[in-house]
């Protein structure tokens, strides 16, 4: 990296620095500012703290499997989200009424980022894409493209628009398919229990088990501050990395009490419906800079990995994060069930039948514009007819959709869980 992207990195290290010391300050202090006051100042802490632990996440790719690499980015990224869903679960053991802001957070997380983050990637991708044709180039990474057997179509005059997926992640595809199917028993059961928790948990750590295996990813070619940490010899690139880990999760365990009540404090006093702004605003703050890096994969032609990154924090959360729910539940005085009313039950069945779409989608490893598009439509449709009516019926098309795509993609089903599930030789 020259002397001009140095400087570059270093104002934006800088930048999410003086973001985050803010709400470093203000905890420490133990003031309390207005709600609005205080929704800016430890929402903008939680945004820096995404942005540093992405940097740092993205810097350790240098020195382990790439999937593995995409999958710690994928979990470190959402940190921020874990954190503002574990707390409203843990008050939610003492102050019932919390329990409808740990499934709102965890619902909008998981909606926005299958409706509206994989639409983003196939957009970026495919803009990106078009740009490249124009200047003479090439539609897709020329390595990736070769790798696939993909690229441009017959006499070079046509890029690929459409994000296509390496055969590796399967993987993901098959261990989400096993999620998908314990996705249903919460709201079914009208609860989030013990009982479905721990076989979600043992799928996320066979599933962390299967793609450990592999050496260091020595392809992706990082940019901005990721490209200037990734250069440094290898003691002190560890060094910035755990130095950027313990930083990002410094600030998002300072922010997230604070940010999570200020967002109930907030809609109290401005009479805007608190589980709405639990279920939106919250997952926007927490999961922005993961959008933002996975669109920026796609705007640089790395397709796969933009989708790769999603979906492996679409894995992580349909299991990880569903599954410490109960047990943060029960630290803060409650049961070992995370309980769930009708209008919960019913925003989690909605977010398993989008699961279910989005896994249909991707199971061919290909994502085609017009699927990223549906996805976005059907997402769109909940703001524009809210209700329980509404919720139930947009289910249903997400399930008749779902399983009428898998049932298509049969064999591309079965080819996923044989390579999630066999041993890797």
């Amino acid at each position: 990296m020259d002397m001009i992207g140095r400087r570059a990195a270093g104002v934006r290290v800088g930048a999410a620095v003086v973001a985050a010391l803010p709400a470093l300050a203000l905890r420490l202090s133990g003031a309390h500012p207005p709600a609005g006051w205080a929704l800016v100042v430890f929402g903008l802490g939680v945004l820096a703290a995404a942005v540093v632990l992405m940097w740092a996440s993205e810097t350790a790719r240098a020195d382990m499997s790439g999937a593995l690499a995409l999958a710690l980015l994928a979990l470190i990224a959402v940190l921020p989200e874990y954190a503002v869903d574990l707390y409203y679960a843990y008050r939610a053991g003492s102050r019932p009424e919390y329990t409808a802001y740990a499934a709102a957070n965890m619902t909008g997380a998981n909606r926005l980022l299958i409706g509206v983050g994989w639409a983003a990637v196939v957009l970026a991708f495919a803009t990106a894409s078009r740009r490249a044709t124009r200047r003479g180039g090439v539609g897709a990474d020329p390595r990736a493209a070769g790798r696939r057997g993909i690229g441009r179509r017959s006499g070079g005059r046509h890029a690929r628009r459409d994000v296509v997926l390496r055969p590796a992640q399967r993987i993901d595809l098959g261990f989400l398919a096993l999620a998908a199917v314990l996705g249903f028993v919460p709201p079914l059961a009208d609860e989030i229990g013990w009982y479905v928790t721990i076989p979600l948990l043992l799928i996320y750590a066979a599933y962390i088990v299967r793609i450990s295996r592999g050496g260091p990813d020595h392809e992706a070619e990082p940019a901005g501050v990721p490209a200037y940490l990734t250069a440094l010899p290898p003691p002190a690139r560890r060094a910035a990395t755990w130095a950027g880990f313990a930083f990002g999760a410094a600030v998002v365990f300072a922010s997230a009490e604070p940010f999570a009540e200020s967002l109930v404090h907030l809609g109290t006093s401005a009479g805007i419906d608190r589980f709405l702004l639990v279920q939106w605003l919250a997952p926007l703050a927490s999961e922005a800079p993961e959008l933002i890096v996975a669109t920026l994969y796609a705007w640089r032609l790395r397709d796969a990995d933009g989708i790769g990154a999603l979906l492996s924090s679409k894995v992580n959360q349909w299991t990880l994060l569903i599954g410490t729910l109960p047990f943060a539940y029960r630290a803060g005085g409650g049961a070992w069930s995370l309980p769930l009313d009708a209008r919960q039950a019913e925003e989690v069945l909605l977010t398993a039948a989008q699961t279910v779409l989005g896994l249909g989608l991707l199971i061919d490893l290909v994502f085609r514009r017009w699927e990223a598009l549906l996805l976005f439509a059907l997402f769109a449709v909940q703001f524009a007819i809210p209700g329980q009516q509404a919720r139930l019926v947009l289910a249903g098309v997400y399930l008749a959709a779902g399983f009428a795509v898998l049932i298509t993609k049969r064999r591309s089903l079965a080819a996923a869980m044989a390579t999630a599930l066999r041993p890797d030789r």
